[in-house]
């Protein structure tokens, strides 16, 4: 039971003391005899609150920063009317900053033996599950003097998914799959190209691509043109561990490289290909294989969806020994890791043979954009150390670089912004040359 402001001020004007008990509850007004009347009748008319029945409805899953609608139905069994103010409480990171006020709170009426339905919209500032708390309903009477109060538990669970920003990139990199892909021919051959067709001859073709059989069928010179083959099987790698936790700008590492891999999977399944995901530090945090091409992308940000940094050093020998039972025949493999030279001299590096010689690597960092401006700052002392250290670390990230395509791996390094566009890119170019 609680005392309103109504009947608060109300009290305040009163001459005579008057205490109210209940079981559990116990309080002392200073009221008059005619307000305490009215106060105990406007208890006994507002609608019991335990006998409520709530259930939900709504979104279950969300993209990261678009609204999620959760449906509260409200039943009220009694025979009396229901004048209420319901909290909905969420965790506060299921809404922008300031605004859980205005979207948890509700005022609803429900007449005896009715419904009806009040609509929480969500809006998550943070990947991963988002589970319901309390139900929290004030029930008044006709007079507002008294008010009963109770909570019920309604789970619900709303699962707020990468934003995948990237597919704004998605048309255009599909438009230079199509030229790749026999709609303009390729006339490159390497181990990842097949046959696709015959045309006539014209200077410039390279000579190992004429047909002589066919050649000697007709009056003209053929030669074979060829296209990326298909079913190709890539593995997506994400880096769980300590390195992933830094913030570029806004945002960790790990959540722009998963950004990336989502664009690299939606082109790669387009694009024919097998796309498998794999995440892991220490052990293994997410795998996603098998998956149709009208499956992976549901499955692929589903399993984002939870993932967060651990803050343990990656234990590379595990990374790679997981690599190769997962991917047991000849693939891409994508490893979206760091350049720092440490983890990758003293992890990396060591164990990377065992990779290289079976399948092809692949590997894209994070750049700080925040390094670039600084290495080109002048104008005073302060400026001129910051532009000092931001070369010294240009350059190690470069050394280390080059130490990785030395063994034969493709290095793509790009900021938060850059990176999706950039990995796709050389993902198209390892297909038109044939290397995958």
């Amino acid at each position: 039971m609680a005392l309103t402001g109504r009947a608060a001020l109300l009290a305040a004007l009163g001459t005579l003391p008057v205490g109210i008990w209940e079981p559990g509850w116990t309080g002392i007004l200073a009221v008059n005899g005619p307000l305490a009347l009215a106060c105990a009748c406007d208890y006994a008319l507002a609608a019991p609150v335990r006998r409520l029945s709530l259930n939900r409805s709504g979104d279950t899953s969300v993209r990261l920063g678009e609204a999620a609608d959760v449906t509260l139905t409200v039943t009220n069994p009694s025979n009396r009317p229901l004048r209420a103010r319901l909290r909905d409480a969420w965790p506060p990171s299921s809404w922008q900053p300031g605004t859980e006020v205005e979207a948890s709170r509700h005022r609803l009426t429900v007449p005896p033996g009715e419904r009806r339905r009040v609509t929480t919209r969500l809006r998550p500032t943070r990947r991963g599950d988002r589970h319901a708390d309390r139900v929290t309903v004030r029930s008044y009477g006709p007079l507002g003097l008294f008010a009963r109060q109770g909570t019920h538990k309604v789970p619900w669970v709303v699962r707020a998914l990468p934003p995948f920003t990237s597919r704004k990139h998605l048309p255009s990199k599909l438009a230079r799959l199509r030229e790749l892909d026999g709609r303009t021919s390729v006339l490159t051959r390497g181990e990842g190209t097949e046959f696709d067709s015959l045309r006539d001859y014209v200077p410039g073709d390279d000579t190992r691509s004429i047909d002589w059989r066919a050649t000697a069928r007709q009056t003209t010179v053929a030669v074979r043109t060829w296209r990326p083959e298909r079913d190709r099987h890539i593995l997506l790698v994400l880096d769980t561990g300590r390195t992933s936790a830094g913030r570029v700008g806004d945002v960790p590492r790990l959540d722009a490289s998963m950004d990336a891999a989502l664009l690299l999977g939606a082109l790669a399944s387009r694009a024919g290909d097998r796309v498998d995901l794999l995440a892991y530090d220490r052990r293994v945090r997410a795998l996603v294989q098998g998956r149709a091409a009208r499956e992976l992308m549901p499955s692929l940000v589903n399993a984002m969806a939870t993932l967060e940094p651990e803050l343990m050093e990656t234990d590379a020998r595990g990374l790679a020994s997981t690599v190769l039972r997962t991917a047991p025949r000849r693939s891409l493999i994508v490893l979206l890791t760091t350049l720092d030279a440490a983890p990758i001299e003293e992890g990396l590096l060591p164990v990377l043979p065992r990779l290289t010689q079976r399948h092809t690597v692949l590997l894209a960092s994070v750049a700080d954009p925040h390094i670039a401006g600084m290495a080109a700052a002048r104008g005073n002392t302060d400026a001129v150390y910051e532009a000092a250290a931001a070369a010294q670390a240009q350059g190690e990230r470069a050394r280390t670089a080059e130490q990785l395509r030395r063994r034969g791996v493709t290095v793509v390094d790009a900021t938060p912004d850059d990176l999706a566009p950039a990995l796709a890119d050389a993902y198209l170019a390892l297909k038109a040359a044939g290397r995958l």
